[in-house]
């Protein structure tokens, strides 16, 4: 029992280093991407810029695929479970607000922690086993400044848009086949699907991708930072920064879900 008890505090306490450590790692990117460039050391725009055609742009062609399957998916589960109760006209509403609250932005994130996260925490991670990041401080250039903040800044923009795009995609793959089942027109479709979608409707998705962007960027950077142990400690880290991102965004999309349904 002692020995239990033991283990259990010491996972405790690196559980809270590490979220400390998430935390300082958020603060030195916002301390550059708002002072670097006072202080003569910007966080580089082409930098940026390439994080954000690896992040969103290289993604598009997977993310429609799958929000134009999931779109299909829920409109194929909802007619036949509203057809019980002779409602299957009301798919409509199911759709627009489970692509729009859910589906969208977890998509989107689970894309994205296991595409460009893991290729994130893997560079960062052989970066340090190769000494470069050493170099980098050796040249006076910040590890975090040159490697975490353009990434989270590309993060912060390119998840949310591409979620937006996202449901576009899942709402006409919806709309598609609710046409062809119930033989309602296309215009007729969207016209309901404005009418039954708020602004707070496509904004909660929208946050929430914000939130998944911080964390996917800021495990991914924790986890390449942490790396020992050679090319095996690089594999892990990245697995590990996969897991942990994947599992933060289920669990912090329940917990803003529930608060924001009460």
């Amino acid at each position: 029992m002692l020995t239990f008890l033991e283990g259990l505090g010491r996972r405790t306490v690196r559980g809270i280093e590490e979220l400390g450590y998430h935390a300082a790692l958020f603060a030195e990117s916002i301390y550059w991407l708002v002072w670097g460039k006072r202080i003569g050391q910007p966080v580089r725009n082409n930098h940026v810029v390439k994080e954000m055609v690896s992040v969103g742009i290289n993604a598009l062609p997977i993310i429609t695929v799958l929000s134009f399957s999931i779109g299909i998916m829920l409109a194929i589960q909802g007619i036949h479970t509203l057809k019980t109760f002779g409602a299957q006209n009301q798919v409509v509403l199911g759709i627009a607000l489970s692509v729009t609250r859910e589906f969208a932005p977890l998509i989107v994130a689970i894309l994205v922690a296991g595409r460009s996260g893991s290729a994130f925490a893997a560079r960062i991670g052989t970066m340090k086993i190769s000494q470069e990041l050493d170099a980098l401080k050796v040249m006076g250039i910040n590890p975090v400044r040159y490697l975490l903040a353009p990434a989270l800044l590309a993060m912060l923009v390119m998840v949310p848009t591409v979620t937006f795009f996202a449901d576009l995609v899942g709402l006409l793959g919806g709309g598609l086949y609710s046409a062809a089942e119930l033989g309602i027109g296309l215009d007729v479709y969207w016209e309901r699907t404005l009418d039954v979608l708020d602004p707070e409707d496509l904004m909660q998705g929208l946050v929430k991708s914000v939130l998944f962007a911080v964390m996917i960027s800021l495990i991914s950077a924790a986890n390449g930072f942490s790396v020992s142990g050679g090319a095996e400690g690089v594999g892990r880290a990245t697995t590990r920064a996969v897991v942990m991102s994947i599992a933060a965004i289920l669990v912090t999309d329940m917990l803003f879900t529930y608060f924001m349904n009460q």
